[in-house]
């Protein structure tokens, strides 16, 4: 069975380095409670199962060898993040621009993160993992795959779990979807017509009075 090396799971992203930071600008010592407190979720909770539900996108960061990083957007129909199981998420990859970069990264190394914001929530959540490549399971791809989506589908990325957080709220601007939109102002529309209806019902019987 695999164990983690890692003492904290937050260590995944706080390194020595970071750690060091932390210390010159005084925040290390709230972050060591944090850790000793539990730290970070490793396991995909029912929670964050039903924040991914609603999501239509993130962000894919992954890097080469050399440490150059790449940042890819990913976007579907909500809940195209699918999770397997408590440690695995995955998702289909698609025919794109064929520049093949965050595959390529993946190749030499499997480390990865996904950045996931929620605009109209002001969330937005952090997953550090690795990544595994599939596109010889045929189950697999047609679980994952969408049937309304015209593309062709190349291969299935298997996401594992190191750790996960969820950032506060700070800075983060409110962007609505024009779904989100439209769920708003559709009663209100609804409504308008209703009393434009009602005043011209109004003005006839008026009319009829004369």
């Amino acid at each position: 069975m695999k164990t983690n090396p890692l003492k904290y799971t937050s260590d995944v992203a706080f390194t020595p380095s970071v750690k060091a930071i932390q210390e010159k600008y005084h925040s290390r010592s709230s972050y060591a409670r944090m850790e000793q407190s539990g730290g970070w979720q490793s396991k995909i909770t029912p929670p964050l199962e039903m924040f991914l539900r609603s999501m239509d996108s993130f962000y894919l960061g992954t890097a080469n060898n050399e440490g150059q990083p790449y940042i890819q957007h990913r976007g579907g129909p909500k809940g195209f993040l699918k999770v397997l199981d408590q440690n695995r998420l995955a998702f289909a990859d698609y025919s794109g621009n064929r520049q093949y970069i965050s595959t390529g990264n993946l190749d030499e190394n499997n480390k990865a993160f996904i950045f996931l914001m929620d605009y109209p929530n002001r969330s937005r959540i952090k997953i550090w993992g690795t990544i595994e490549v599939i596109d010889d399971d045929k189950e697999l791809l047609k679980s994952l795959a969408d049937e309304t989506y015209k593309a062709r589908l190349e291969r299935a990325i298997i996401f594992t779990v190191e750790a996960w957080d969820m950032n506060c709220p700070q800075h983060i601007q409110q962007r609505f979807t024009p779904e989100d939109i439209e769920k708003v102002t559709k009663p209100l529309y609804d409504r308008i017509k209703t009393l434009e209806t009602e005043i011209e019902n109004q003005k006839f019987l008026i009319a009829l009075k004369k």
